[in-house]
């Protein structure tokens, strides 16, 4: 009988000491809140680096348009090569 006591009792101490406390539940909340808070500050940055890269590809092809603008009307692109022995001469 005496065992059966004490596996009941150390059974109940045991379900006792797994319950969570108020101040542990509150703790676990704040540093949940604290987490999302970084994932949303963080997603926010990321936004907004992908604003600064499409910005900065708008620029790029502005110029580049621009610049092709310029070539004369009716010019073509061509490549020229020139061999060594034409540089030696």
């Amino acid at each position: 009988m005496k065992k059966v006591l004490f596996l009941a009792l150390a059974a109940v101490s045991f379900s006792l000491a797994s319950c969570d406390s108020k101040k542990e539940d509150n703790m676990e909340a704040a540093g949940t809140e604290i987490k999302e808070a970084g994932e949303a500050k963080a997603d926010a940055m990321e936004d907004k680096a992908d604003m600064v890269r499409d910005s900065a590809d708008k620029a790029g092809e502005a110029l580049g348009d621009k610049a092709d603008a310029m070539d004369p009307a009716g010019a073509t692109n061509t490549t020229t090569t020139t061999t060594t022995e034409e540089v030696k001469k």
